[in-house]
């Protein structure tokens, strides 16, 4: 069931989502070659902390960390530990804050210094599906529109969109209905009431979209082995458009 949220509620979901929008801009500022994912996840939960959220995806469903920290091949779900970013590398930093009795929830991929013109591409790329997804996107629209527009900006630009991960509805939970795929036909899938609070969060892949999981349970890694990347926000479905939260 599609929960609608009222005025209240996505006002404390603005706050959640708010130490989101800061926090991934806090990381984005310092993440470098020579830092380790695990250092990653510790500036995340340090500010997490400090700005009176807890980090909701610490001990969700047992995973260890405060953060995803997914590099290159990694699309999702990467457990920060002891790998070290290098020159080059690109690396997805995906993470949830709980405020207020609500959550937010937002990713980006940052580039390492001076990236492969591939890898350059697939992360601007990756964005801009995202505000692809959106387009048009108001109270009355098709669910599935979010993910045709996905589709066809990365097909259209070379690469392909995961299908074994969605966007999500949030709000008291870290993910509530309805799923959001990046892919789907124009038109279909349920129609979008005011007061939908959503995750968009498109996954694009530099070679096939097929993905392997560890053995872990929770890394998602590309079977090609190719680059992949992740861009997410949380947004509110409006009569008249959309208000994104983690912006």
């Amino acid at each position: 069931m599609i929960r609608v949220k009222s005025e209240d509620e996505i006002a404390a979901l603005r706050e959640a989502c708010a130490v989101v929008r800061d926090c991934l801009k806090f990381v984005g500022e310092r993440v470098c070659a020579g830092m380790t994912t695990k250092e990653v996840d510790t500036l995340v939960y340090d500010f997490i902390k400090a700005s009176g959220a807890e980090p909701s995806c610490l001990g969700y469903y047992g995973y260890p960390a405060s953060a995803c920290v997914s590099v290159n091949e990694v699309v999702v779900h990467g457990i920060p530990d002891g790998r070290v970013l290098k020159e080059g590398d690109i690396v997805s930093v995906d993470l949830c804050a709980y405020k207020n009795g609500f959550h937010g929830d937002g990713a980006r991929t940052f580039r390492i210094g001076t990236v492969s013109e591939t890898r350059d591409k697939l992360v601007r790329v990756t964005e801009e599906c995202f505000f692809k997804g959106i387009e048009g996107l108001k109270a009355g629209t098709p669910l599935y529109d979010i993910g045709y527009r996905v589709q066809r900006h990365a097909e259209e630009n070379g690469f392909s969109v995961i299908r074994s991960y969605t966007g999500h509805g949030i709000g008291r939970e870290m993910h509530e209905d309805p799923s959001v795929p990046n892919f789907g036909r124009k038109g279909t899938g349920v129609r979008l009431r005011a007061n939908t609070v959503l995750c968009i969060e498109p996954m694009i892949a530099e070679g096939d979209y097929r993905v392997d999981v560890r053995e872990d349970g929770w890394t998602a890694v590309m079977h090609d082995g190719k680059s992949a990347a992740h861009y997410e926000n949380t947004v509110v479905v409006r009569e008249d458009g959309v208000e994104i939260l983690t912006l």
